[in-house]
């Protein structure tokens, strides 16, 4: 009988098409059957605003449990939900290449954010975005949603909203990136820290030696460092997941970039900060430590220029 991996995941429809792609590779890799294990959050529970039930945690809590509980082998998250802070049970065991990690704006008659008209109303559920739309278009109305893709574009569609904000990469997983009417240019418009790359978590102790070489097979050494240079500022600004920052890290040239931006809620104000560094090598450590140097240089100038007056840190729940 082959080996069987148990993957834990959200069971919104977005969460299993990025976890079956994922499994699909990992089951290969190990040469194992997979067995989807769908767990609810509260993330997918609370039809509250996300910055009023605390944004950190709220759909990987419950995945955490799960994998401490023996209840799954591996659980697959969105990166940008996982909270930065270490959990002493658990480990980062991947990151796959990062989709595209641009929001899109999914309108009414092919409108793009420079055409919506004067006093449209653009469904968000986060503040980032809502502010990022107040720095951009002042004029329009930033409506506070929740629910799945379909749920979102459905009001559109309907005529409920002019257009909703929403990931590039969810829509891509899901076979619906026609419904983009404008992709928004990372260097214009940062993303949530992790945004667009994948997360496989598990135990801190290594049971299944099988699973391990799976796990690097599917690990992506340049990912894992632009992500993690980027987590590192929200990290370092003590600042959540749904905090008003934007942040974007990439390699070109052997040099690892990275540009912070962090927002008053209404977009009025933006603090910016751009650093480089040039790693040692291309292995995972040499990686990690230019991701380290570029986001200490970031917080430190966003700190020392007021950042945390914008993005206050995140109390302890």
């Amino acid at each position: 009988m082959s080996q069987v991996i148990r993957v834990g995941t959200r069971g919104s429809a977005l969460a299993m098409a990025q976890t079956r792609q994922i499994s699909e590779r990992l089951g290969t890799a190990a040469n194992a059957e997979i067995e989807l294990v769908p767990i609810t959050t509260q993330g997918d529970t609370s039809r509250a605003s996300l910055a009023t039930i605390g944004g950190t945690g709220v759909f990987a809590a419950a995945l955490r449990e799960a994998l401490l509980a023996g209840e799954c082998d591996v659980v697959v998250h969105s990166l940008k939900d996982l909270p930065t802070a270490e959990h002493e049970g658990l480990r980062l065991g991947a990151v796959p290449k990062r989709a595209d990690a641009r929001d899109a704006i999914c309108a009414r008659d092919g409108l793009t954010l420079a055409t919506l008209p004067e006093g449209a109303r653009v469904g968000t559920g986060s503040p980032r975005r809502i502010a990022q739309l107040g720095a951009a278009r002042p004029d329009i109305v930033a409506v506070d949603i929740r629910g799945n893709v379909d749920t979102r574009l459905g009001k559109v569609e309907s005529g409920e909203l002019d257009a909703v904000l929403l990931a590039a990469a969810g829509l891509g997983r899901l076979g619906l990136a026609d419904a983009a009417t404008d992709l928004l240019p990372l260097a214009e418009w940062p993303t949530a820290p992790g945004q667009g790359a994948l997360a496989i978590e598990v135990r801190r102790e290594k049971g299944d030696r099988s699973l391990e070489p799976a796990l690097e097979a599917i690990d992506h050494n340049t990912t894992r460092a632009t992500v993690l240079a980027e987590r590192l500022v929200l990290a370092g600004l003590e600042a959540g997941c749904s905090a008003p920052i934007g942040a974007t890290a990439f390699m070109e040239d052997e040099l690892l970039f990275l540009t912070a931006t962090v927002y008053s809620a209404d977009g009025a104000r933006r603090i910016v900060s751009s650093h480089a560094a040039t790693p040692d090598s291309r292995s995972a450590a040499d990686l990690a430590d230019a991701a380290r140097d570029v986001a200490e240089r970031a917080v430190a100038e966003l700190l020392g220029n007021g950042a945390a007056e914008l993005a206050p840190p995140e109390e302890s729940p």
